[in-house]
């Protein structure tokens, strides 16, 4: 009665269109996925004034990297990632002296691919302004960061509550507050 699955031969005319449309539907979830695994490796960064800049997981792994060893939730964990003013310089985004007058109003909006969202102003970001580095962290402890957490999220060391260490980062957004 059981046969081996070497053996199993299914007419197609033996499927049921219930099992047929199921299949179909299936496949097209498998390639949505694979493409939105795709899309979740870059980091898009816009601003009002320009067209967004599209990054890739390997143009963020090939910038000057920087470490930072702080708590999380407890852990001590040592995260490895490209300063969120660097990557903001990689799409055009101007710092240092051109930031002052109305665009000391400016924020950078960070959102996730889960639609949440933090915020930090443009000049905290700036090292002409802040002391501390705020990053786009790509690897945690020596190693990428999981699915979980990645492929990128940001770091902000010095913050008393983690709320801003936003994870699965998909978009940088520089927006003028009026």
């Amino acid at each position: 009665m059981n046969q081996p699955y070497s053996r199993l031969r299914i007419n197609q005319h033996q499927l049921s269109p219930s099992f047929l449309h199921s299949s179909a539907f299936l496949v097209a979830l498998i390639l949505l996925s694979s493409r939105a695994t795709a899309a979740a490796q870059t980091l898009t960064i816009t601003a009002a004034d320009r067209h967004p800049t599209t990054l890739s997981a390997a143009q963020i792994a090939a910038a000057p990297h920087v470490t930072i060893v702080a708590d999380d939730h407890g852990t001590a964990a040592k995260f490895e990632g490209v300063p969120l003013a660097t990557v903001l310089t990689m799409a055009g985004i101007q710092l240092g002296d051109s930031l002052r007058g109305p665009r000391l109003s400016e924020v950078v909006l960070v959102s996730a691919s889960d639609g949440y969202k933090v915020a930090f102003a443009l000049a905290e970001l700036d090292p002409a302004f802040a002391t501390r580095e705020i990053i786009l962290a790509d690897k945690r402890d020596g190693k990428p960061l999981d699915a979980k957490e990645g492929p990128f999220r940001v770091v902000a060391p010095g913050d008393k509550r983690p709320a801003r260490w936003i994870r699965q980062v998909t978009e940088l957004k520089v927006v003028a507050i009026k």
